[in-house]
């Protein structure tokens, strides 16, 4: 299954719609899914590319408003910080369980040890880190019988290796901001559809 991150443009959004691609929603941005099925992504990686700390309010409210119909919901973590994720996600985990499915983000140096109990994993990190464990996360998941989802997934190329890890979905923002490079990626989908049916 494919996520494109949110985007309010009509002619992109109509291109995802008619190639059966969901919504992810950021914490950090428009809180809408514009008719989707969507997920709820925490902020964690916006915050971390303009250099902020996690913003608790922003994720608070977009629990509030969208959690509830989300497929999932990634738990609050920080970028490339195991130590910090692992102290987010136990801050965290009693006040989402019951609202909807949650995945835990792993970031770099993390192990299965560090899965929280009723988690699925979205594997986050570091691009090198990402790339490096992508298979074995699968190999976990699958193991374990745990949800996996495979962040930051923009070429053909890393839809193969996503599908080749047993992701059972991706999400990337390359669809939602370029209209046309959504053939190319629905292509490379087609190809690696056993794995996302």
């Amino acid at each position: 299954m494919a996520y494109a991150s949110r985007t309010g443009t009509r002619r992109n959004l109509a291109a995802l719609r008619a190639a059966g691609w969901r919504l992810l929603v950021s914490a950090r941005g428009v809180l809408r899914h514009e008719g989707f099925p969507y997920a709820l992504d925490n902020g964690a990686w916006a915050a971390f590319q303009r250099g902020e700390p996690f913003d608790v309010p922003a994720f608070e409210k977009a629990v509030a408003l969208l959690g509830k119909g989300a497929d999932w919901i990634v738990v609050p973590d920080k970028v490339g910080d195991r130590d910090a994720s692992i102290a987010m996600a136990r801050e965290w985990l009693p006040r989402l369980r019951g609202i909807g499915p949650l995945l835990f983000a792993v970031q770099d140096g993390m192990t299965e040890a560090d899965i929280p109990e009723g988690c699925g994993v979205f594997l986050g990190g570091s691009t090198e880190w990402k790339l490096a464990t992508m298979r074995s996360w699968g190999e976990v998941c699958a193991r374990r019988g745990l949800y996996y989802h495979v962040a930051r997934v923009n070429t053909q190329r890393r839809i193969a290796q996503a599908k080749e890890a047993g992701a059972h979905s991706i999400d990337g923002s390359s669809a939602s901001r370029f209209a046309d490079s959504l053939p190319r990626l629905q292509r490379a989908m087609a190809q690696e559809a056993m794995v996302w049916t």
